[in-house]
């Protein structure tokens, strides 16, 4: 078996050489971070074994967000000012100056496209290696919807498996929301998010790439409003990674 584990929203860095670009307060741009942040999900799913592979982008995504298309015109986020380079917050609010064409490419080419190399070069790996490959799309959200969010819904569950229609096989979507709903998370299926990434060289087009997003809560492992770890992180992360080594292991069974 073949596993790549995708973390695009861990990192909370911005170099200082960027950082006057942003037209919101230090202060601001700080909140904005602990609002926007999948905090800790490089711990929560850091999975150890010689054939998973992790993929983590060290910056924040208010800086490059890899998980959004490259183009705008292919992005949905683009029309709320939240595609690959965000000028506007979660409330909508400007965030930074919008990018000038050249220094929009300057961005991605700093920043989104060594991501973007780096996770082609793992699955390729996988490839190359067994000929199928499970991408593994780490992510959590928070426990009360942003206004940025298209599902405003108040009741989130504890686990959102999300799929692709191409690259998640039905039976992995079903099976992974079954573990985890046998193990007490409360768990739905492309809700309040969807969708599961592939790399563009296989998007859409190869089907010994498979891929499934899982978010967890973030209300089950850390305080929302400081960013501290809960005390029972250490239980929620040897939850999730029993789940997790349970759908990777129902996954590599079927070859």
């Amino acid at each position: 078996m073949s596993i790549v584990v995708h973390i695009p929203h861990a990192g909370i860095q911005i170099p200082a050489s960027e950082r006057q670009a942003y037209t919101v307060s230090p202060g601001e741009l700080d909140a904005e971070m602990l609002r926007m942040t999948d905090h800790y999900t490089d711990e929560l799913f850091g999975v150890q074994h010689d054939l998973i592979a992790s993929v983590v982008f060290p910056w924040s995504r208010l800086l490059v967000d890899p998980e959004r298309f490259r183009k705008d015109t292919q992005e949905p986020m683009a029309a709320r000012g939240m595609g690959a380079i965000y000028t506007r917050t979660s409330f909508g609010e400007p965030l930074r100056d919008e990018p000038s064409p050249d220094e929009r490419e300057r961005l991605l080419r700093a920043y989104y496209d060594p991501h973007h190399a780096a996770f082609e070069a793992a699955v390729g790996a996988a490839l190359d290696r067994d000929d199928r490959c499970l991408i593994v799309d780490a992510h959590s959200f928070p426990s009360i919807a942003l206004p940025c969010d298209m599902d405003q819904a108040s009741d989130r569950p504890e686990i959102c498996i999300g799929t692709d229609a191409f690259h998640t096989p039905a039976y992995l979507a079903e099976a992974a929301a079954g573990m985890f709903r046998d193990d007490f998370w409360i768990t739905e299926v492309n809700r309040p998010y969807a969708g599961a990434i592939a790399p563009m060289r296989w998007y859409g087009r190869d089907r010994r790439v498979d891929s499934i997003m899982i978010e967890v809560n973030r209300a089950t492992y850390m305080d929302e409003t400081t960013g501290a770890k809960l005390p029972g992180f250490d239980d929620a992360k040897s939850a999730l990674q029993t789940c997790l080594g349970q759908i990777i292991g129902y996954w590599s069974d079927h070859f």
